[in-house]
């Protein structure tokens, strides 16, 4: 009976997947059936022909069969490995090759024979290309082709470079990349113009040649994607569909990644459900949407139509149900995100005592301040409350070169007309110059070159915050040491992280605390940023003020909340639009997004 549940369940997926609680959890996995394959084979005194990917999709799976490795005895000294894919020019010392990332990762790391490694050379004449592929083709099938290859998959729905209109029997070849395959490319590359414009790839054709295949996909980025690969219809616009046709394939997803699976966003659709409050409030809302209708006008016949008349039977009336959602979501919205003084608090998001608050905003860049919440953080400092901004991290890497040189030469100038001494100034100025001229992108900038970049980003969120009303003495620069590399690749968080921020909550004991909840942030900074303040909370739990402080997410840049998450909604008058407005361009980076703040809570105490 759990078979067929499981089946009926499943019904709209076109394919096997595996869905993991965590990316970490799903690699471990992975990297288990990896090696009892590589070990089965060198039991039986054969190789094992591996096809691998690259990007951040498999890097834990490449962590723990390194950990194997060294912990465990696992040998690759059999193991003969294909690349899918790799950027054309490209030179194989370049930091974006993918000859560089998979010497980082793993081959490094264990004890495969060089000989055993092909990776596609992006060095080649393009002359040269078309025999290259052949004879790359011609390699795996003389070794009896693929035992396994894994697979990551791009927001085009590519598989290895394979853009949108590959055939489905393709090879390997040299490919065009897709404009949003290079716009995801590009902070790698230091700007999208950097990223090559092509690709050398196995076909969808070589991929599905081998004995077994398995795409992975993390975090909420990839997940409409992989319900299009998993569930829709096969299509040469996303090339992924076309491994509903192969037998051997297998998807493993970790939660996030499969949330827009079926199953997991819409249940009623496929089985019985546990209607708890927060499952209702889900589906009336996306019934409301789905029917085009006003929640307070849906009708018995638009439950039962759309997978909801259990619901209706075993809570209905429907129109009962729809009250009960309504008042719900009313209840969200306020125009008090501090909470309303003197006012009746039982059916409003935030307390009304104490009247005057003690609020600390947490922006792990210097603007998402204002672009996610600019509209509350203003509204929090109209209304009286005792509001402060913690900058968590100098976000230098978002500083163009030439801001560098244009303020630097601005204060040149400025210290001519204050008979200031700019020999050493000047010095600096044509030191950076010079580096500018050469730099290869995404190469780490100076010391010098990364202070002015800090200095830029400091003086930006200064000018911002202070249009929202702060004084200077309420607008903190943390600089966690974490983001500090120069680089793309940040540094594992480190206790110091955690006690900065320990100290500045020590220091506010604040009743609200706003953080970034958008962890779809490409760049994973807005995540890291948000498990430190959950680090520092879990210090602090023993104190006295914490029991009356609320952790409020909010989101933005990246990510909206979807309505039946959001415990309070501030909506903005046009007016209050034009200031919020007004808070991002005072921070000079051009980031404007306008919308409603919404947020949603966790109560420590």
């Amino acid at each position: 009976m759990a078979r067929l549940n499981l089946l009926e369940e499943t019904r709209y997926e076109k394919l096997p997947v595996s869905v993991y609680p965590s990316a970490a959890l799903a690699s471990i996995a992975v990297a288990n059936r990896i090696a009892v394959l590589i070990r089965n084979k060198d039991a039986s005194g054969k190789k094992t022909v591996l096809g691998l990917a690259t990007g951040v999709t498999p890097i834990g799976v490449y962590n723990e069969l390194v950990r194997k490795h060294r912990e465990e005895g696992l040998s690759f000294k059999n193991v003969i490995t294909f690349n899918l894919d790799e950027y054309y020019p490209m030179r194989p010392d370049a930091a974006q090759s993918y000859v560089t990332f998979m010497y980082q990762h793993l081959f490094n790391l264990i004890d495969i024979d060089p000989a055993n490694i092909h990776i596609p050379d992006g060095t080649l004449k393009q002359g040269d290309i078309a025999a290259f592929c052949l004879n790359y083709e011609k390699q795996i099938e003389q070794l009896g082709g693929l035992d396994l290859q894994i697979l990551g998959i791009g927001r085009t729905g590519h598989i290895g470079f394979n853009e949108p209109g590959s055939a489905p029997n393709s090879g390997t070849r040299l490919v065009t990349l897709d404009d949003l395959t290079r716009a995801d490319a590009a902070r790698d590359f230091g700007g999208k113009e950097n990223v090559p414009t092509k690709a050398i790839t196995m076909g969808i054709g070589t991929i599905f040649k081998a004995r077994e295949i398995i795409l992975m996909a993390w975090n909420t980025k990839k997940a409409p994607i992989v319900k299009k690969a998993v569930e829709g219809e096969i299509s040469g616009d996303v090339p992924a569909t076309y491994l509903q046709l192969s037998e051997n394939v297998e998807f493993v997803l970790d939660e996030d990644a499969a949330s827009e699976l079926t199953r997991f966003k819409t249940p009623w659709l496929v089985k019985d459900c546990v209607w708890d409050n927060a499952l209702k409030k889900k589906a009336v809302i996306w019934l409301s949407a789905k029917v085009g209708k006003p929640i307070l006008k849906l009708v018995e016949e638009d439950y039962n139509n759309n997978g909801m008349a259990q619901l209706a039977v075993e809570q209905g009336p429907v129109y009962q149900i729809n009250i009960d959602v309504f008042n719900q979501l009313q209840h969200t919205i306020t125009g008090w995100p501090g909470g309303k003084p003197g006012a009746d608090d039982s059916q409003r998001p935030e307390r009304a005592l104490p009247a005057k608050k003690r609020s600390v905003i947490f922006s792990p860049h210097p603007d998402d301040d204002v672009i996610s919440m600019g509209g509350t953080f203003i509204r929090l400092v109209d209304q009286g409350h005792d509001v402060h901004v913690a900058y968590q991290t100098s976000g230098n890497t978002a500083v163009w070169d030439d801001d560098v040189l244009r303020y630097t030469e601005f204060a040149i100038d400025f210290n001519k007309t204050t008979g200031g001494d700019n020999i050493r100034l000047q010095a600096i100025h044509d030191e950076m110059r010079a580096f500018f001229a050469t730099k290869q992108p995404n190469q780490i900038d100076t010391p010098e070159v990364r202070d002015v970049k800090g200095f830029i980003r400091k003086s930006e969120a200064i000018s911002g915050a202070r249009y929202a009303g702060l004084s200077d003495d309420h607008i903190h620069f943390m600089a966690l040491p974490f983001y500090e590399t120069g680089k793309v690749k940040k540094d594992p968080v480190s206790d110091i992280d955690i006690q900065l921020t320990v100290d500045l909550l020590q220091k506010i004991k604040p009743h609200q605390i706003f953080a970034a909840g958008d962890f779809a942030d490409p760049h994973g900074t807005h995540v890291v940023c948000f498990n430190i303040i959950l680090q520092a909370l879990g210090r602090l739990k023993n104190e006295d003020w914490i029991k009356d402080c609320w952790l409020w997410m909010y989101r933005g840049a990246w990510q909206e909340f979807d309505i039946y998450d959001i415990e309070m909604a501030v909506p903005l008058s046009p007016a209050e639009v034009i200031r919020k407005r007004e808070a991002i361009l005072s921070t000079n980076r051009k980031k404007i997004k306008l919308f409603f703040p919404v947020r949603t809570r966790v109560s420590f105490g």
